[in-house]
């Protein structure tokens, strides 16, 4: 048994434990209930605590309460989603308890675990039973009534594990939808793998083996004499990736045609390139095929060997944490009063966002939700003194809201919960108003618009009364499910006869839509809503064929 833990073993506890999740992400995934394409709780997870892996291989944390702080810390900024800002919350409020500590003992672990959990509810305005909540509330409980029976680390974490699973199994029945799929809740499951995994490091057991070629690769090049060097560019660039499942096959393919020494290292947002080519001009651009430039550094191995036969150091592009420190500069300089910050993803969707006038655009959305730290750093980009910014999606709601306080310059999070809202409320802008009534006329904007969808069903489900099937076309209305049929145009129908009314319809088609497909929906929609001011825009949005904007 262990009576107390410090810094070392609390940090090799989260090391198992972003491990453990890691390892489950997928399974955590596909306890999705909605049928839509989206289930990314164990990804967010995963990348979130991910985040703490990282700095606390780093080092330094010789008390529980340093290793705590560092963990929190990472966590905040990482954290990607709502699961992944709950996650961050009950790691921060155990960081506030064991502040100070060298050690910490079952009761003090208990006492800490209680106060994340009161840090997760204050966050969450409407907490909702059968949740991750619910499942972190009960376990804490039973962690300090266990602490009293025998104050030692192993058992009160145990016992909370324990009494964790207990809870997971009852969320199936306490929430309606979760009943009615037959399935525990997600993110409840993914805290309780945490958890677990940081048990077994304290029992002692092996770490889980991930799978080393999912890991971004880094490759150690030699310097050649100028002579040898057929190749003369060493390219390394980061792009962030257009969708989570994108095929780098082709990418892959063309690159070791132009080029040697290729390295390709990616997780689920972006990819890393490292190639040696004598046309770098070439190999960025067959990259933007597959998301959107983030960094580059090319440099001329030729003028490296030369630097290294005169005894110089030669630059490297090889790490990745120095290109990004060259690369990104410091907080931009506040050149106006108002700012504005939109989260989309489809190269036609920034395009609109960015003739509304907003200074910068995140890449993100559904099943892509940005994290904190990168929405932070996209601020910190924008020349103003205040910063709005529009998720544009529940789910990464928020991770935006975690930035207030962390940035440099006042930042306001408007509520968008969809891409319709968010053009809604940058039309709305006025900025001769005050912070308070500005942020006030744009959300009060964003309740005229409904926003209809329409993707695909990702696995069988019966929901809502509909009996669906993989791969059948799917319609939602303001969050709702709609429709679903294996015709596409039946559900375009329905859409345009619920929106009759309607004043303005706007419709962006996605990636797999052709123009002459959109200009088919734009026919329908206009035979249905003759009064309407009818628009359609390609958007280039991934997972869903067509974002519908109706006022």
């Amino acid at each position: 048994m262990t009576l107390s833990i410090n810094g070392t073993q609390f940090g090799q506890m989260v090391l198992h434990g972003a491990a453990a999740i890691t390892l489950q992400k997928q399974q955590i995934n596909d306890l999705n209930v909605f049928p839509v394409p989206d289930g990314d709780t164990g990804t967010n997870m995963s990348l979130t605590i991910g985040a703490a892996a990282a700095e606390l291989r780093k080092g330094g944390a010789s008390s529980v309460g340093q290793a705590a702080s560092i963990t929190a810390g990472a966590l905040l900024r990482g954290a990607r989603g709502n699961s992944g800002v709950i996650l961050s919350l009950l790691f921060r409020g155990l960081s506030k308890t064991l502040k100070g500590h060298d050690e910490a003992d079952g009761a003090l672990l208990a006492a800490a675990m209680q106060e994340g959990v009161a840090a997760a509810y204050g966050a969450v305005m409407k907490p909702a039973e059968g949740t991750v909540l619910t499942v972190s509330r009960l376990a804490s409980k039973r962690a300090v009534e266990a602490a009293a029976e025998n104050n030692d680390v192993e058992f009160v974490l145990s016992e909370a594990v324990r009494v964790g699973y207990e809870v997971l199994a009852q969320t199936t029945d306490m929430n309606p939808v979760l009943k009615k799929a037959g399935v525990v809740d997600a993110g409840g499951q993914g805290y309780l793998v945490i958890l677990e995994g940081m048990l077994s490091s304290l029992r002692g057991e092996p770490m889980p083996e991930l799978d080393e070629a999912a890991k971004p690769a880094k490759a150690d090049f030699n310097a050649f004499s100028a002579e040898e060097i057929t190749f003369a560019f060493d390219t390394v660039f980061i792009v962030r990736k257009a969708r989570t499942d994108i095929d780098l096959t082709p990418l892959r393919a063309y690159l070791d045609s132009i080029g040697d020494s290729l390295v390709i290292g990616e997780d689920d947002e972006a990819f890393k390139v490292h190639v040696h080519t004598n046309i770098p001009g070439d190999a960025l651009s067959e990259a933007q095929k597959f998301g959107t430039l983030e960094l580059a550094k090319i440099e001329n191995m030729r003028t490296q060997a030369e630097d290294v036969a005169a005894g110089k150091k030669a630059q490297s592009v090889d790490d990745l944490d120095q290109v990004e420190e060259e690369l990104e500069s410091g907080p931009a300089a506040p050149e106006k009063r108002y700012g504005f910050l939109a989260v989309c993803a489809g190269e036609g969707l920034s395009t609109v966002f960015q003739d509304l006038g907003v200074d910068g655009v995140i890449s993100g959305g559904q099943t892509m939700n940005p994290s904190t730290e990168s929405i932070l750093r996209e601020i910190e980009k924008v020349p103003a003194e205040i910063v709005f910014v529009l998720p544009n999606n529940k789910n990464i709601i928020m991770a935006a809201q975690q930035c207030v306080g962390l940035a440099s310059r006042e930042v306001v999070v408007v509520p968008t919960e969809t891409i319709p809202q968010g053009v809604t409320a940058m039309m709305s802008v006025d900025p001769g108003l005050e912070p308070d009534a500005l942020l006030e006329t744009m959300s009060g904007a964003i309740q005229n618009v409904s926003t209809a969808l329409i993707t695909y069903a990702a696995r069988n489900s019966d929901f809502d009364g509909f009996e669906i099937s993989e791969g059948d076309y799917l319609a939602l209305l303001d969050g709702k499910l709609f429709g679903t049929d294996r015709d596409i145009t039946v559900l375009l129908e329905k859409l345009a006869e619920k929106a009759g009314e309607a004043e303005f319809v706007t419709l962006f088609y996605g990636e797999n839509v052709t123009e002459e497909q959109a200009q088919s929906a734009q026919e329908l929609f206009a035979g249905h809503c003759p009064d309407a001011e009818l628009s359609v825009l390609p958007g280039g949005q991934p997972v869903y064929y067509y974002i519908i904007s109706i006022e």
